[in-house]
């Protein structure tokens, strides 16, 4: 009974931080994206005025 109790609190453990990743990422997600997204069109641009 007590290897029983053991694996549950382990899989409580699991699934609370598999929960706190996936509500980091969904509250990160939009700050991320636009950073990446702004560096991506500063390179973009960067490019574009070196070729000219």
């Amino acid at each position: 009974m007590k290897a029983a109790t053991g694996e549950l609190n382990l899989t409580v453990i699991t699934l609370i931080a598999i929960g706190a990743v996936i509500a980091f990422f969904w509250v990160m997600w939009d700050p991320i994206k636009n950073t990446i997204t702004s560096q991506w069109n500063d390179i973009s641009t960067n490019d574009r005025t070196k070729n000219v």
